[in-house]
């Protein structure tokens, strides 16, 4: 999925160069998510730049460094803690002029450019489908591992015009949904 996310946020933001990694380090998985993203950018030919924090304090500073970097986009790699502060970080976003790669596509109303990934809502309703099994006695190692099946690319037209960006047709075109 990372290398998916990121081709498809050099696709509509083709003049990137620089991408800023932000990943939440309360997150278990950041590690593993900044790993993925770096080989998809070194074969997007891409250069990465990893910004790991761990609370809402540190969001102003990490955003000011991005600018001087000179980061021309940021790929918000997930985790409880940006997801919390969602809106505070579409701000810092918009008001660095930084388009935004975030997951769930929940966080496209609070500044974020492009979000491709299963929504929330459809994962938890899956996780209860399976709680459930397991309350009527099912073993989880017997559970099947699921993936999601619908992953949609949404794209905000808002944010792009706030940012001055004419997001490709080629990539339009493959949007689920498009905010205006």
């Amino acid at each position: 999925m990372a290398a998916k996310r990121l081709q498809l946020l050099k696709e509509a933001v083709p003049h990137v160069s620089r991408v800023a990694l932000l990943a939440d380090t309360n997150d278990l998985g950041y590690r593993q998510a900044a790993t993925e993203v770096e080989a998809a950018a070194r074969k997007l030919g891409v250069q990465l730049r990893l910004h790991a924090v761990s609370s809402r304090l540190e969001l102003n500073g990490v955003f000011a460094t991005m600018v001087k970097e000179g980061v021309g986009a940021v790929f918000q790699a997930g985790g409880t803690m940006l997801y919390a502060n969602r809106a505070e970080l579409g701000e810092l976003a918009l008001k660095s002029r930084l388009p935004m790669m975030c997951g769930p596509q929940e966080t496209m109303h609070a500044g974020c450019l492009i979000s491709y990934s299963a929504a929330l809502t459809d994962r938890f309703r899956r996780a209860a489908y399976l709680v459930d099994k397991i309350l009527k006695g099912a073993k989880p190692a017997d559970l099947p591992v699921e993936q999601p099946t619908k992953i949609p690319l949404v794209i905000s037209l808002k944010t792009a015009k706030a940012l001055g960006l004419t997001i490709p047709q080629s990539v339009l075109g493959r949007a689920d949904q498009i905010i205006e």
